[in-house]
């Protein structure tokens, strides 16, 4: 028997390949999994990071949208330990099934760009099983995740994820470690879902309403962003000056003025 043809990174699904051993045991060490973790990665691709964390749990789920990339996955770990792949979009899929009574889901995974930010959200809604996220993106993702109010990279993205989950930046990854080199920097980023809310957000469709409004125009201050849905008066009914800027708001803030929605 001859080698397999080595499969090649498809750009519709946003593949590129972690190789890099360095890298690799940098995300094991900061995943940190437990022999009764209850582990579900998404992507896994070649199994790069599959094959370190595998031998470390009892069993492990796998993600996997290209379907020429289950049978060699299968293959290259049906001695590490017990995998099950799911051949579905991850983005479809209902990721609270594989949670247990008293073992939540710690989700891993080397997202693809292209899908980064739905899946990222898609993940938060199904929160309530989940106990911790690891992931690799794009490093201006990742920035943009973790910012804090007044800082450039501070927008809707960072408000809509922080609101649910403290978001912790770990670690930069060069081009070089994946095959094919995206063409951009990379970054591990862990995620992990607040058990209860540090303020009070009674309707999360107000909320992202109220931030996405907020940063539509972010040269504009609140008073002009705002102005469809609330005056300035309303605004500063609850201690916020409309004549400031969405990036200066710290995530309570936005809670503040979603409560207006919810009560006028």
């Amino acid at each position: 028997m001859g080698n397999p043809t080595p499969h090649r990174a498809r750009k519709r699904f946003g593949q590129n390949f972690l190789h890099d051993p360095g890298i690799i045991q940098r995300i094991v060490q900061a995943i940190a999994p437990q022999p009764d973790d209850n582990l579900a990665e998404i992507g896994p691709g070649q199994g790069a990071i599959t094959t370190e964390l595998l031998p470390l749990v009892i069993q492990m789920h796998a993600i996997e949208l290209d379907r020429d990339l289950i049978e060699p996955l299968a293959h290259r770990c049906a001695t590490l330990g017990k995998l099950q792949i799911h051949n579905i979009d991850a983005l479809k899929f209902d990721f609270s099934r594989l949670a247990e009574p008293e073992r939540p889901l710690r989700v891993v995974g080397n997202l693809p760009y292209n899908i980064s930010t739905p899946l990222l959200f898609h993940l938060l809604d199904q929160s309530a099983n989940i106990k911790d996220m690891h992931f690799m993106l794009q490093k201006e993702v990742v920035e943009r995740m973790g910012a804090d109010p007044g800082s450039k990279s501070y927008g809707r993205l960072s408000v809509m994820l922080q609101a649910r989950a403290e978001v912790t930046p770990l670690f930069t990854i060069g081009p070089g470690a994946f095959n094919p080199p995206p063409k951009v920097d990379s970054a591990f980023v862990r995620l992990i879902p607040h058990e209860s809310l540090p303020y009070r957000i009674d309707n999360w469709d107000n909320f992202s309403q109220v931030v996405a409004d907020a940063f539509s125009q972010r040269r504009k201050t609140l008073r002009n962003c705002l102005k469809k849905t609330l005056t300035a008066e309303a605004i500063e009914s609850v201690g916020i000056d409309p004549g400031i800027r969405a990036e200066s708001l710290a995530i309570e803030e936005f809670a503040k003025l979603a409560s207006l929605l919810s009560n006028p």
